[in-house]
């Protein structure tokens, strides 16, 4: 198994680790799985961790010139702290929806131009979360937003383990095939 270890920069740990906790915090309340733990009680870790801390990071890796680590955390980093500065104030289902499907959008940016496989999962399932979020506020529904919740829940386990793979050393990527290898030839 190939055993990947070295793509980890200080500023791509702390930020996975940071958007990791974000999404299962949020992702786990929207789900409302824990008895009397809802999307609200995410907002002040949304707030400090997902949106000051993940913008700072985003900050220090385009400083690094990690020109990638630091669009994603930047940009994650302002959609976090706007999502928690927001929460709790009166906006249309229609408005959230919208902002839910803008999040989506970067999302889907991101995991197009993520260069590992472990970042394209992330922000892939962080896409199809904030679709079906988005889904559940423009259609007045719980349903497809407990979804988007387990799908958050997904997103924030795979950063969680690609920071502390990195930092114990775990494998982070697939292990590949050689050319021809499993084929035998007729004889």
């Amino acid at each position: 198994m190939d055993n990947d270890v070295s793509a980890g920069s200080t500023t791509s740990i702390v930020g996975r680790l940071a958007l990791g906790i974000t999404l299962l915090a949020f992702g786990l309340g929207t789900t409302k799985v824990i008895d009397g733990v809802t999307t609200a009680d995410a907002v002040s870790l949304a707030h400090y961790v997902g949106g000051v801390a993940l913008f700072l990071v985003g900050l220090l890796a385009l400083r690094d010139r990690d020109t990638a680590t630091g669009t994603a955390f930047a940009a994650l980093g302002a959609l976090w702290f706007t999502w928690a500065v927001g929460a709790g104030s009166q906006v249309s289902d229609n408005a959230a929806g919208l902002f839910l499907l803008l999040f989506a959008l970067v999302a889907l940016s991101l995991a197009l131009g993520a260069g590992g496989v472990l970042d394209q999962a992330t922000y892939g399932l962080l896409c199809v979360s904030m679709l079906l979020l988005a889904v559940a506020g423009f259609a007045d529904s719980d349903s497809p937003g407990k979804v988007g919740g387990w799908f958050a829940v997904a997103a924030g386990a795979v950063a969680w383990y690609a920071a502390t793979a990195v930092l114990a050393k775990w494998p982070t990527a697939l292990p590949r095939r050689a050319a021809g290898r499993g084929v035998t030839a007729a004889g």
